[in-house]
C-alpha cells in the first residue's frame, strides 16, 4: 500500500470520524454514525481505497 493522503487530508479524516462517534454515542444521530470508523482507520493509515480507484493523491511527498 502506498500512501495516499497528506498530513491534512489524514487530520480532517480522523476528526470527522470521532466526532461521528461521538454523535453516535450521545444519541444526536443514529447507528449509522459508527461509519465513522471507516474515516479513522483509512487516516490512520494513510491510506484510501477509493483514492487508489480514482487515481487521487492528497500526499505531498511521493511514496515509493
Amino acid at each position: 500500500m502506498k500512501t495516499n493522503e497528506g498530513t491534512v487530508d489524514r487530520a480532517v479524516r480522523i476528526i470527522a470520524g470521532l466526532v461521528l462517534i461521538a454523535l453516535t454515542l450521545t444519541g444526536t444521530i443514529g447507528v449509522w454514525g459508527w461509519i465513522g470508523i471507516v474515516p479513522i482507520i483509512t487516516g490512520s493509515l494513510g491510506w484510501c481505497p477509493a483514492y487508489t480507484l480514482l487515481g487521487i493523491n492528497t500526499c505531498a511527498v511521493k511514496s515509493r
